[in-house]
């Protein structure tokens, strides 16, 4: 009778101890599953925060770019070409990190190729400056040039100037200036005879009688002379054989035109001058010019 009441007892302790094992294992299930769990989700949190931080990372890059663009140097092809690969790999880094999932390994060379284009975006910034300390080394340079060249081309004005000035100070000096001047009427008989007379209706001729001042910078040769002979109206007297000549820096119009053989040896001159309409009463003034500019003058007053 006692072995048969201990077989139920037996097999309910098994019973238990079976339920116990799979009641263990169920939590150690859980157990697992939450833990592997907690791990995605811990991982997936790394992945974003790594993601975000590399995109933070090329929003700066790009930043950087966008800022030495904005000075607007003026780039050779290479770095423009430089400037256009650098954009265009954050635009396909950009892109990547915008997948949904990355892997380990996806991840990992992100990162790497952040690391490389950190250092192209420095590289070429560190060109961007050095060109831009090169544009205005050389804008300094062409500055001083201008500044130089200005600084020249005032001082060959001004000796220009100064060439002219003493060019036209040598040709004053060089001019020939009346010493001592007499004018006296003549009137012309019919046999060629003449005679001086101081009435305006028998005179047929001036006698223009001058000496020169001394000048041993004139050059030792002959020398045009022009006359201007003004009437006592005012008016300049002219014939079919009056020019123009240019004298103190002004054109004028002549009343005759000869040549003297100046020698510097204080030779006396004579110039005749027929008129060739008929004199009236007043006075005459009779001017003479040489070499560019003005003799001196003289008066005659016919009765």
């Amino acid at each position: 009778m006692e072995n048969l009441s201990e077989k139920p007892v037996k097999k309910n302790s098994n019973v238990i101890y079976f339920l116990i094992i799979v009641v263990i294992a169920l939590l150690g299930t859980d157990v697992y599953l939450y833990l592997q769990k907690n791990k995605t989700e811990e991982r997936v949190v790394v992945v974003n925060d790594e993601k975000s931080r590399l995109q933070t990372e090329l929003d700066s890059l790009e930043n950087q770019i966008e800022l030495v663009n904005s000075a607007k140097t003026k780039m050779s092809a290479e770095l423009q070409a430089k400037n256009d690969s650098l954009q265009n790999k954050i635009k396909v880094l950009r892109g990547e990190l915008a997948k949904g999932t990355l892997s380990k390994e996806e991840l990992a060379k992100a990162r790497e190729d952040v690391k490389q284009l950190r250092y192209f975006v420095t590289k070429y910034t560190a060109d961007i400056e050095e060109l831009k300390k090169q544009n205005s080394s050389l804008l300094t340079e062409r500055d001083t040039l201008k500044s130089n060249l200005a600084v020249a081309t005032e001082k060959a004005t001004t000796l220009e100037k100064q060439n002219q000035e003493l060019s036209t100070k040598v040709q004053q000096a060089a001019a020939l200036k009346l010493s001592a001047t007499e004018i006296v009427a003549y009137k012309v008989k019919d046999n060629g005879k003449e005679s001086d007379v101081t009435k305006a209706k028998t005179a047929k001729k001036f006698k223009i009688n001058f000496t020169l001042v001394p000048n041993g910078v004139a050059a030792k040769a002959l020398h045009d002379v022009y006359v201007r002979v003004i009437d006592p109206t005012g008016n300049l007297i002219t014939s079919a054989e009056t020019g123009n000549f240019t004298a103190d820096d002004q054109e004028m119009q002549y009343s005759y035109k000869t040549a003297i053989d100046f020698r510097d040896d204080g030779s006396a001159y004579t110039i005749d001058w027929f008129n060739p309409t008929t004199f009236q009463k007043g006075t005459y003034t009779i001017m003479l010019y040489s070499d560019g500019f003005s003799m001196g003058k003289s008066s005659i007053t016919l009765k």
